[in-house]
């Protein structure tokens, strides 16, 4: 069992394998890692006549061996790509367990002209490959490739690689503002990477722009999370904050975000000290007035020595999640048991 970027490390030196299956949570990166595999095998003009497409959600056995058993025409070789093969999930129904045990008995006597692709999708983050029974014994006669989370660097020259591919450069300090804010699914990634690229024809893109077309999903989460430390819940913080890394995963994200709501609630809590209304914190923060009143209200919860303290934990921990050393989720779990130590 390899992970993504071994697969890719893989490719780049020309090995392509004559099976794969491919698992994980974002389709889109598993969807990119088939293209290259398909792609590589019968080049970049890919024509239908060796590329069978077989949906595993009503296949049989029978089908996807006579697919792989045809012989390609005017090609050395031919892919079979097997989507939604939920067949392949830990627990199935008598019908998958019937296709799962004839295949395996089938893959060591695969034609060589072949090249059989199949995947599913995890159903949440709990579902591990290392754990699936029949992922661990197909590995022996197959590869596969778990496409995880990318590390740090991998992510970001991804990231990179959709920019050039759309023909648009984006400068360096650019392109880490705009990892590090974007949810890290590709699916996501790729719109809001077109979503810049349509407003900014004919410029270069800026942190601006960034902030201005992508937006904050987890703003609501964060706003929960910023009351359970003014109310200090740190349990209940934990919990919160382990729901927002579930639906992101991103936890550079969340301390951004974090420390983006300090320090709106610092310029709240020192502008109504120099007799600034909600008016002008509409206009300044450019954001509805409900939401502006929102800040105001918890704003009242934190003393402006209290928030100084907070960014300062926020930013400390931010420079520490950049080290590929530590453990991210323990290091935002020690961000909010610190707000415990901050005093009015």
């Amino acid at each position: 069992m390899i992970d993504y970027e071994v697969f890719e490390r893989e490719i780049e030196k020309g090995k392509i394998k004559n099976s794969y299956i491919f698992c994980g949570l974002d389709e889109e990166l598993i969807k990119d890692g088939i293209n290259v595999v398909i792609k590589k095998t019968l080049g970049v003009d890919t024509d239908d006549f060796n590329l069978i497409k077989i949906d595993g959600m009503k296949t049989n056995f029978d089908e996807i061996m006579n697919a792989c058993e045809t012989f390609p025409l005017m090609s050395d070789k031919k892919v079979v790509f097997v989507y939604r093969a939920n067949f392949l999930r830990d627990k199935t129904d008598e019908a998958s367990k019937k296709i799962y045990k004839s295949l395996k008995e089938y893959l060591s006597n695969m034609p060589p002209y072949t090249v059989l692709i199949m995947y599913y999708l995890f159903n949440d983050k709990r579902e591990k490959a290392n754990k699936n029974k029949k992922l661990i014994s197909l590995d022996k006669s197959i590869t596969v490739v778990h496409c995880d989370k990318l590390r740090r660097d991998a992510y970001i020259k991804k990231i990179n690689d959709i920019f050039k591919e759309r023909k648009k450069n984006i400068g360096k300090a650019e392109l880490i503002y705009f990892s590090e804010k974007v949810q890290n699914n590709f699916d996501i990634i790729k719109r809001e990477v077109d979503k810049l690229i349509s407003y900014t024809i004919g410029r270069d893109i800026n942190k601006e722009d960034i902030n201005l077309l992508i937006s904050n999903s987890g703003e609501e989460d964060v706003f929960d999370l910023v009351e359970l430390i003014a109310q200090r819940k740190i349990e209940s913080a934990m919990d919160v904050m382990r729901e927002i890394l579930y639906k992101s995963d991103q936890h550079m994200l969340i301390i951004n975000n974090l420390e983006r709501q300090f320090i709106r609630l610092y310029e709240i809590k020192t502008g109504l000290a120099s007799g600034e209304k909600v008016q002008d914190f509409i206009s300044k923060f450019k954001l509805p007035k409900f939401i502006c009143e929102k800040l105001v209200s918890q704003s009242h919860r934190f003393s402006e020595k209290q928030l100084i303290e907070l960014i300062k934990l926020c930013v400390k921990t931010e420079k520490n999640l950049k080290s590929s050393s530590i453990d991210k989720t323990m290091e935002m779990e020690l961000l909010l048991i610190n707000t415990l130590t901050v005093k009015k």
